[in-house]
């Protein structure tokens, strides 16, 4: 059983109203995974103590609201997930994706497959970097690949594109400078196969400030029948 312990930064800070509109009838495991955050995530230093009375504004909804560029039932990879973000939010809100983190350190891995268990969630942990070849074989191409505060687009693009499927896309979270990113980087980006950088805003119904996020197609190689394919995790 995975335990979490106090922390004596704040007592823990309630859900506001807009996480019933995100979560729905799943807020509950949402707020166990801000208790879990609140606790062993700064226990464990993945998350800082200052964070913890903005964890549901900055992190947890943040996170969670990308999945409205995300289509039902897709498979998602979330690299250099650390902490679960924006990996697990995403997974509880949206329990139809197919979702597997990937993230290279063990203490933070072995955080995600407690957690994945506590809170029950049909999500993979893999453990590895996403340039490396035993993880792109290990996790195959998924329709979206996701990342938070993770790289550059430049060197993102080159560990997001082989493991996204033709015609699927990158969803990085990014900042007020996303755009000049794409600007500075675009070229770059495209030679990774990831084209037609573009800027979004998520959770805009929902969020006083709403999460920008870069998106960006995998390119088709070849002529092609341009038909839909799909490449399934497997559960572990």
């Amino acid at each position: 059983m995975f335990h979490v312990e106090p922390t004596a930064t704040d007592d823990p800070q309630p859900a506001p109203p807009e996480a019933l509109t995100v979560f729905g009838d799943r807020l509950e495991i949402a707020e166990q995974y801000h208790e879990a955050l609140a606790g062993d995530g700064v226990v464990l230093g993945l998350i800082g103590p200052r964070e913890v009375p903005r964890l549901w504004d900055r992190h947890i909804l943040n996170c969670a609201v990308i999945g409205d560029v995300i289509i039902e039932g897709e498979t998602v990879v979330d690299i250099g997930s650390g902490a679960g973000l924006p990996g697990i939010p995403l997974a509880i809100a949206r329990p139809d994706l197919s979702v597997t983190l990937v993230e290279p350190l063990l203490r933070r891995s072995d955080f995600l497959q407690r957690m994945v268990a506590e809170l029950r969630l049909d999500v993979t942990v893999v453990r590895g970097r996403a340039e490396e070849k035993a993880i792109r074989a290990a996790v195959g191409e998924a329709d979206v690949v996701t990342s938070r505060a993770v790289a550059p687009l430049e060197r993102l693009a080159k560990w997001c594109g082989p493991l996204v499927r033709e015609d699927g896309r990158m969803v990085a979270i990014k900042g007020a400078s996303a755009r000049e990113e794409i600007d500075r980087d675009r070229d770059l980006v495209g030679r990774s196969g990831i084209t037609n950088l573009r800027v979004d805003e998520c959770g805009k119904a929902v969020l006083d400030v709403p999460t920008t996020v870069v998106i960006g197609t995998k390119r088709r190689i070849g002529g092609g029948s341009g038909k839909r394919s799909r490449t399934r995790n497997k559960k572990r």
